[in-house]
């Protein structure tokens, strides 16, 4: 599970260099309707919890169908914009920390497990076939790397290697 390790050091490495970013930078939108760094944060704070609610689902399920969300609307209606930048970087932070935890302990046998009904052409970051069977351990690597793609954003946004 070499994606659970990325996820917990890039945790670990990437929250100091969040917690540095002023709160005026965070906030700074590179045009109007585009996200600020903490809205893409907010978005992966979004992301953590829908995607808590499908690794803890999976297990017990004969299929990986699980709802989508519309990320924008989310988004919005939280009010990250307006949010403590400290708060949403801690909040990012202690969600990932557990997700971690619960990406450990489903068995690898459950992660591995093909499923050929399953919604991942829908819900997946990175393109995935529908035709092709599924798996929650590429459910689980695609949520890592949806969350690198966002880090680099942000670090694009306030000139930070993340």
């Amino acid at each position: 599970m070499d994606y659970l390790d990325d996820l917990t050091s890039t945790v670990s490495r990437v929250t100091p260099v969040l917690l540095a970013v002023p709160a005026e930078v965070s906030a700074r939108r590179p045009a109007p309707g585009k996200w600020s760094a903490k809205e893409i944060l907010g978005h992966l704070i979004d992301s953590a919890s829908n995607n808590h609610q499908r690794f803890v689902r999976a297990p017990s399920q004969n299929d990986l169908v699980f709802p989508g969300y519309d990320q924008d609307d989310w988004v919005r209606s939280q009010d990250y914009q307006h949010a403590p930048w400290d708060g949403v970087v801690t909040l990012w932070r202690s969600y990932n920390e557990h997700l971690a935890r619960v990406m450990a302990a489903i068995p690898s046998s459950v992660r591995l497990r093909e499923h050929a009904r399953h919604n991942l052409d829908d819900l997946a970051w990175r393109r995935f076939p529908a035709g092709r069977p599924g798996t929650l351990d590429y459910l689980m690597s695609d949520y890592v790397a949806h969350m690198h793609h966002h880090l680099d954003q942000i670090g694009t946004l306030v000139d930070a290697t993340l």
